[in-house]
């Protein structure tokens, strides 16, 4: 598989492609914040002569890889549902499943053991091989566990002091019998520092001492104010935090506000909008771009400054200093499809939103924020940070220690990690 001259070889690198396209092992890709794990899905998918798949458990994640939900490629409810209501499917959807080499799953950190053990079945019923975990099918699993858990609602919590080990993917009961390989992806491309990458290793690990603690606090500034000429984004622990700095900070604008309307089409549902579907920009808003560029421009993260704004145009100067006029684009909704005649898996458009592919960006929440790189961020923890790999997600957003600002001092509390995910990773050996 040829590997592009801007990608840098490494023997991970390497080691990682030949797996996925020459064996068919089951794989856990991991890998610290910022170690390529998006890149190497990226031009593994382009380059591969495998019928693959590639999913992800919510919208706006599956938007990010030009994939399909979990839910929406299996057909599942919205409700969890246990394995034996799975049932077998037939004509067009039974050959789409039989006719997967690889099944992709990103963000797998996200996803909960009992929706892996009904897609085991799921692929057990429709796929290839019964008798196989997952029908046989190669799977591919992505995602950093030290970074934000599965959601758990309160009435669900039993299942998973019961049925369960933890809501983690690695609880779910097809992985006792799946046998997976370890691919832990180790230079680190976000980071330069080594004290700052040492430290982010503490925190990912619950192994930070005192030491380490002072030296983080030294970016203790309750004080701070951002300097007008300067791109600063705050990560928050709520969407009300962020969404009430934003306002307040456009608010404080005078120049004219205008109002653009997203449009939806098809199964294109509202809640999973990656940027708003009412848009309110002014010259001097501070403004993010959710979408990669075409002619790579900027890419989803990109910072700038709303420069000029009428009813019909929207020009946006990023943080080196150049000036794009920037048109809506359109997100797509996709389904996958065999097509028989010609043997191969295709898409097809389900759904749509077209807006400008920006947002408000003087804060947004941390969840929001995994996946991106910023020069520059405030840490705003309100009374603490309360989930497991919270902390470690918010601070290695950030390039450089110095690029950091805290609102408040971290206190050793705030260094959460669940020690099942530990304990998982101890049980693992590379390949």
């Amino acid at each position: 598989m040829p590997i592009p001259p801007s990608l840098e070889i490494t023997p991970e690198f390497q080691h990682a492609l030949h797996l996925l396209e020459n064996t068919s092992l089951s794989v856990f890709l991991t890998g610290k914040a910022g170690t390529g794990k998006s890149t190497l899905l990226t031009h593994f998918r382009a380059h591969t002569r495998k019928k693959i798949v590639v999913l992800a458990p919510t919208g706006v994640a599956a938007l990010n890889v030009d994939g399909s939900t979990l839910h929406s490629f299996f057909r599942l409810p919205s409700r969890p549902i246990h394995p034996s209501e799975v049932k077998p499917v037939s004509g067009k959807r039974r050959a789409l499943y039989q006719s997967i080499d690889t099944l992709v799953i990103d963000e797998i950190s996200m996803v909960r053991a009992d929706l892996l053990d009904v897609i085991d079945q799921f692929m057990r019923l429709n796929g290839r091989d019964s008798l196989q975990p997952f029908g046989g099918v190669q799977m591919v699993f992505i995602g950093d566990l030290f970074q934000l858990p599965p959601v758990v609602a309160a009435q669900e919590e039993e299942l998973f002091n019961t049925v369960y080990n933890s809501p983690f993917f690695f609880s779910a009961n097809v992985m006792d019998i799946l046998d997976i390989t370890l691919i832990a992806l180790e230079k680190i491309y976000r980071q330069q520092e080594q004290n700052f990458t040492q430290l982010l290793n503490a925190i990912r690990h619950n192994q930070i001492t005192s030491t380490e603690l002072m030296l983080l606090n030294t970016r203790h500034q309750p004080l701070f104010e951002v300097p007008d000429d300067a791109y600063y984004i705050t990560l928050c622990t709520t969407n009300k935090l962020a969404m009430d700095i934003n306002l307040v900070q456009l608010e404080k604008l005078t120049t004219p506000a205008y109002v653009f309307l997203g449009k939806l089409t098809g199964e294109f549902e509202a809640h999973n909008t990656p940027a708003d579907i009412e848009l309110t920009l002014k010259v001097g808003a501070q403004v993010m771009f959710v979408k990669n560029d075409v002619d790579q421009r900027w890419v989803n993260g990109t910072l700038g400054r709303v420069k000029q704004v009428n009813a019909h145009l929207v020009q946006v100067e990023t943080t080196d200093g150049e000036i794009y006029q920037v048109e809506p684009v359109k997100w797509e909704i996709l389904k996958y499809e065999y097509d028989a005649s010609t043997a191969r898996l295709t898409t097809a458009v389900i759904g749509s939103f077209t807006q400008y592919p920006l947002r408000l960006a003087w804060a947004m929440t941390i969840h929001k924020s995994q996946g991106k790189t910023f020069d520059n961020a405030v840490i705003e923890l309100g009374r603490g940070a309360f989930a497991h790999g919270q902390l470690y997600v918010a601070l290695s957003r950030c390039r450089t220690l110095d690029g950091l600002v805290l609102r408040k001092p971290v206190r050793a509390s705030d260094v959460i990690v669940d020690k099942r995910v530990i304990h998982f990773f101890q049980q693992l050996k590379p390949l």
